[in-house]
């Protein structure tokens, strides 16, 4: 059943649209005021330059988000489009749910996904509490994902945004039933061409303004600068090792590594070698040969279930361990009332603990967590 059908009530037609500066969300405000919706365009201040080690500097370019410049793109389109316009001050929650969540996940010998996190908490958790508190009761997005709702078993459904270059469903699988059945996604249906020919038609100033790229509060890329600054910790010199224990060399700290690395090691080696694991208790990176950063099994955990309520008995899915990886066919069980099993048909490269797992069935999300191990 398509949402347009269940939103007929006219007192409930009110809906915020998080603007990012950025031309998708910009155009999902077009595309909502032109489905009848009342909205409120509201940008999220989500970290001062300090805390990205920019001091009172803007951040420079288009490649991240929720600059000052995108500040001035998001009012420009909202009052083109006639919408109220406001910036809602989000940064105590930002540092704690997301700056504070991937300094420590490096901390651990992990990679996060901090946008993953910032979806979770933050665009969707925090932004749709506000909304009710202010009776907006719909939150929409510029992601590349649609939502649907299963009309035999009553759930809410998050499936892949049509465009497949564009599909965003990965990065939101966390999203809760609530969450999914106030959530608007006017993009799900449209290719970034057609999104950049709505917003020149519409005269937007920001019609072909590049995506952002990197983390938004690691505008350089240094993320172990970001961490040592962040936490005021430093982070000791320790070895390189195989995976048989021998000794290699020594490594920069273990913020300056993730797994699959090959680049930046500071080694030489008759054949490429690449970051197998971090032990964290050891203070040590193990390195390996293409062939052993192979693996088959995977386990997540804090997870969150989608399309189904369990998974009680293996089931087929297909499943992404990292964001642009095409989705691979595998079996999925639940171990645990928060834990999933995967086993791949095939083996796969560099699984990584801290990204997502994703688990699809055709296009639909089933769920997913965070991967722990393999």
């Amino acid at each position: 059943m398509s949402r347009e059908n269940l939103l007929n009530a006219p007192t409930q037609r009110k809906a915020i649209i998080a603007m990012s500066g950025g031309v998708d969300s910009s155009v999902a405000a077009l595309l909502c005021q032109r489905q009848g919706f009342d909205c409120m365009g509201v940008t999220l201040k989500l970290y001062d330059n300090q805390d990205a080690g920019l001091g009172e500097a803007s951040f420079p370019g288009e490649k991240t988000c929720c600059s000052v410049d995108d500040v001035a793109d998001a009012r420009s389109v909202a009052f083109r489009l006639g919408m109220p316009f406001y910036v809602f001050n989000f940064k105590e929650a930002f540092r704690r749910e997301v700056m504070d969540r991937f300094a420590a996940a490096y901390q651990h010998g992990e990679t996060p996904n901090p946008c993953v996190d910032c979806n979770r908490y933050i665009k969707f958790e925090k932004l749709m509490r506000r909304g009710e508190e202010i009776g907006y009761p719909y939150v929409a997005t510029g992601h590349y994902a649609r939502v649907e709702r299963d009309e035999t078993t009553g759930r809410w459904l998050l499936k892949k945004g049509l465009d497949e270059n564009k599909d965003q469903s990965y990065m939101l699988y966390s999203l809760t039933q609530w969450e999914l059945s106030r959530l608007l996604l006017p993009l799900g249906g449209l290719t970034k061409d057609q999104t950049r020919a709505l917003a020149e038609e519409n005269g937007f100033v920001n019609a072909r303004k590049r995506d952002s790229q990197d983390i938004c509060f690691v505008p350089d890329g240094d993320y172990a600068a970001f961490i040592r600054r962040w936490t005021g910790q430093e982070f000791p010199p320790g070895e390189f090792v195989g995976t048989h224990g021998e000794v290699y060399g020594t490594h920069k700290g273990i913020i300056h590594y993730t797994v699959g690395q090959r680049k930046g090691l500071g080694l030489s080696f008759p054949q490429p070698m690449f970051v197998k694991e971090i032990d964290t208790e050891k203070n040590q990176v193990v390195l390996a040969k293409a062939e052993e950063l192979f693996s088959q099994e995977v386990t997540a955990r804090d997870i969150n279930l989608i399309s189904v309520g369990s998974i009680p008995q293996p089931m087929e899915v297909k499943a992404r361990v990292r964001y642009r990886q095409k989705e691979q066919p595998a079996t999925v069980v639940q171990t645990g009332t928060d834990e999933l099993k995967v086993v791949f048909h095939q083996p796969q490269r560099a699984i990584t603990p801290g990204q997502a797992l994703v688990l699809y069935q055709g296009d639909t999300v089933v769920g997913g967590g965070k991967i722990v191990g393999n």
